[in-house]
């Protein structure tokens, strides 16, 4: 008696048996009424021996069909989107196809998906045909590809990468290695060997010289000609001792395990297009060792995804950073986000902890990119998971241009996807820099510093003095600076009372101070949080310096300048007429209007920088029609284009709503000035028409973001309608809503530089609008609530802001 190997399921059978599944039925039921052979017919042993052969190939044969079915299925689910047509109907065309160009609906299905997916294999298949001419390639990978997308484990994996990608390569077992952070090895999935073999090597300690363990260490993939001759041991090294090649499989630049192929014989010949296809296939592997489940192992690991991680960190003594890799467009870790800071983390700068937290490892520290410093020895940690400890490493910071260094014992290990820094400093290292703080703070000019929470200010004289107060007079609170300061610094404050109040970061800015005396005085004002046990802001403290004598010195120099620098005048004047503009058309602050029933509020929030200039419009107007026309609008770009396609459209949709038309009509025909009437212009907007008789609203969108509706003291968004953003397409159709408003209701309609950040997705600063819209007091007056959205805000970009507020009397 010998022992049977399973069928080799190639790609062409493959699709065969994807297309025809009636027929490979019936091979299956004929196969399965088989005689069995002179050899197996010796007795009931020889007979169990057979059958189990026989339903191992079956069950093999199986697999390989489920992960064809899964492509083909891949495939008319494009045909679905792209056609427009039924899953039944993209069955028939695909076949249709099938028989048109002569190839199998699985080889179709390949070329289908290679195309709308235009990845790493898509690549690859384009590579094979180009240069060898094997078409059955991407038919190959793609098959294992959706095998291991639908596979329940990574064993299942192990199963699909060899039967579809790596026998065709004359490979007959392949391993899948997870690498442990104590630098052991896992065996987490193959196929291939026996069972006793498998289970013989589920484990392999740290030292132990094995070929998956070579390739961890070298980050790169490596090979042997003949296993035996290499002298290293590993799985199947009896039955498999021809050539070996073992694979780093990760991603996001962060190795997770290995990828081990097995040949018998010798290899088969190496090219740059063979190796990256390894490569695509160990993307594969680790990626089913990213979803794994997770399971403490035997030395007790744990889940990273889990709060365990972050409740282990918090009952750490040392300092303790939990840091999450900031990738880049080729899914490298640029740099590290600091998520987490444990109580006991005191910064050895002397910074308070809302400056670490939150902050990139470069930003917070950025001398730690020296050659051997802290961020290199995070990055091999985050690529090996080889932890790292060192008893005296020297640690840096940049405090105000000033470089402080301290030594400390640094540990670092991989959890996951989260690389964990633990560092004791050596005794009076942060008291000594809190001190040098402090003596900073102390040389300034006019020091404050208010309770919020009890409303008690202290000044010191100099700063009665500053402000052209009498020593008795009551202090200004920090909220109501804007009232003191010049008209055009008003936005200048706000954002500096954002970034102070709402974000609680240390914040500075330069203002031209109103005193009551007439005087005024440019002056520069420094402040920080502090922040309580549950980093909760209860006190501000700062600083004020007079700069009017520098300033004046800098405008004479600025004089002198601007007569050499004839260029920089004619762009200053261009942003100017630019800003005159769109101020003409949108005043930055306007008082409340009456239309019918509605009151209407409106807050404009120019861009940081002056040379932002945006086309954020808005209007609010009475038509003849007795309805009430409400939009808001973003032209794309900035500058005086921006503000001139501003214009043509506020001023188009204005003539275009006395006509009596629908929002929806009315954006239609908006699309087709856009497109047709302007220079490349492109804009998102909200049409509505209020209706006062009956208290209806309808409204569309072109690409813009729902209003969101304020009732009951919940904040909601209205459901999004089908639009497309105007100037895209000449001619489009746009949907309508409708709500019905009632007394008592407001409506904020909004430009997208309320909510946009750069560190967070569309929906999570959505999320946080809303809960900002609904704490903010009801009862209020619109101009308030419309006040309290503005500055309370998530948005931290430098983006124009048009918020428009409606409540129904």
């Amino acid at each position: 008696m010998h022992d049977s190997q399973p069928p080799r399921n190639t790609a062409g059978s493959g699709a065969a048996q994807a297309s025809h599944p009636v027929a490979a039925q019936r091979g299956a039921a004929d196969r399965s009424t088989e005689a069995p052979t002179p050899q197996e017919g010796g007795g009931v042993i020889g007979r169990l021996t057979s059958t189990v052969e026989r339903l191992r190939g079956e069950l093999t044969r199986a697999q390989a069909q489920a992960d064809g079915r899964a492509l083909v299925e891949l495939a008319k689910g494009i045909l679905v989107e792209r056609l427009d047509v039924s899953p039944a109907e993209a069955g028939r065309q695909l076949d249709t196809l099938a028989g048109q160009s002569k190839l199998s609906v699985l080889e179709l299905a390949a070329d289908l998906v290679n195309q709308a997916s235009h990845d790493r294999i898509s690549d690859l298949a384009r590579e094979f045909v180009a240069s060898a001419g094997e078409a059955s390639m991407g038919v190959r990978l793609r098959s294992a590809e959706a095998g291991a997308l639908g596979a329940s484990d990574v064993q299942a994996v192990a199963r699909s990468v060899l039967e579809h990608a790596l026998r065709p390569l004359g490979a007959r077992a392949v391993a899948i290695w997870a690498a442990n952070s104590d630098q052991s090895l896992t065996l987490a999935g193959s196929a291939g060997f026996a069972e006793e073999e498998a289970m013989r090597w589920r484990h392999v300690p740290p030292g132990v010289p094995v070929p998956a363990r070579r390739a961890l260490i070298d980050r790169a993939p490596t090979v042997y000609e003949s296993l035996a001759a290499g002298g290293l041991p590993s799985i199947g090294q009896r039955e498999f001792g021809g050539g070996r090649l073992a694979v780093p499989a990760g991603t996001g630049g962060r190795i997770t395990g290995v990828l081990e192929v097995c040949w018998p014989g010798d290899l088969p010949r190496q090219s740059q297009s063979l190796q990256r296809q390894f490569e695509a296939l160990a993307e594969l592997c680790a990626t089913a060792l990213e979803s794994r489940p997770a399971v403490a192992n035997d030395e007790g690991g744990i889940d990273p995804q889990t709060a365990d991680l972050l409740e282990l960190v918090h009952g750490l003594q040392d300092p303790c950073l939990v840091l999450q890799p900031d990738l880049d467009a080729a899914d490298r870790a640029a740099d590290y986000l600091v998520k987490y800071i444990n109580p006991s983390f005191e910064d050895f700068a002397g910074r308070p902890r809302s400056a670490i937290l939150g902050a990139r490892l470069l930003e917070a520290y950025p001398l730690a990119a020296e050659a051997g410093g802290l961020f290199e020895k995070v990055e091999h940690v985050l690529a090996t998971g080889e932890s790292f400890r060192s008893p005296g490493m020297q640690l840096s910071a940049l405090v105000d241009g000033v470089p402080l260094t301290t030594r400390a014992s640094v540990s670092i290990s991989r959890h996951g996807t989260r690389v964990v820094v633990i560092w004791r400093t050596e005794d009076g290292t942060a008291r000594v820099a809190s001190l040098l703080q402090h003596a900073q703070r102390l040389g300034r000019i006019g020091g404050f510093e208010e309770n919020l929470h009890t409303g008690e200010i202290a000044w010191n004289d100099t700063l009665f003095d500053l402000h052209g107060l009498p020593p008795h007079a009551k202090p200004i609170p920090i909220e109501h600076l804007a009232a003191h300061v010049h008209p055009d610094d008003e936005h200048t404050i706000d954002r500096f009372l954002r970034t102070l109040l709402h974000h609680q970061r240390p914040a500075s800015t330069a203002f031209r101070l109103q005193r009551a005396d007439g005087i005024a005085r440019h002056i520069r004002v420094v402040a920080e949080p502090v922040l309580d046990a549950d980093a909760r802001i209860t006190a501000v403290r700062g600083a004020y310096q007079d700069v009017s004598a520098q300033h004046w010195t800098e405008v004479a120099l600025a004089a002198t300048r601007d007569q050499l620098a004839h260029t920089e005048q004619q762009a200053a004047e261009r942003n100017r007429l630019a800003l005159q503009l769109q101020h003409a058309i949108m005043p930055p602050s306007r008082g409340p209007l009456d239309l019918h029933d509605l009151r209407v509020g409106v807050r404009y929030r120019p861009a940081e920088k002056d040379h932002l200039v945006g086309g954020d419009w808005y209007d609010a107007l009475a038509l003849p029609t007795g309805q009430v026309l409400l939009c808001v609008g973003d032209v794309a770009g900035h500058g005086i284009e921006a503000a001139t396609g501003m214009v043509a459209l506020r001023n188009a949709l204005r003539g275009l709503a006395a006509t009596g038309a629908g929002p929806g009509q009315l954006l239609g025909w908006l699309n087709t000035v856009t497109h047709h009437l302007t220079d490349n212009v492109t804009a998102t907007t909200i049409c509505a028409l209020y209706d006062p008789r009956t208290r209806a609203l309808r409204w569309a969108r072109a690409g813009h973001l729902p209003p969101i509706l304020l009732r009951d003291g919940q904040a909601t968004e209205l459901p999004t309608v089908a639009g497309i953003l105007l100037g895209a397409i000449d001619q489009c159709d746009y949907d309508e809503g409708e709500v019905q408003l009632k007394a008592g209701d407001t409506l904020m309609m909004y430009t997208d530089g309320l909510i946009e950040r750069r560190d967070r997705s569309l929906e999570e600063s959505l999320d946080d609008l809303l809960s900002t819209a609904g704490a903010a007091d009801g009862h209020a007056e619109l101009e308030r609530r419309l006040d309290h959205l503005l500055r309370y805000s998530s948005s931290d970009t430098d983006d124009d802001t048009c918020l428009i507020g409606i409540t129904v009397r």
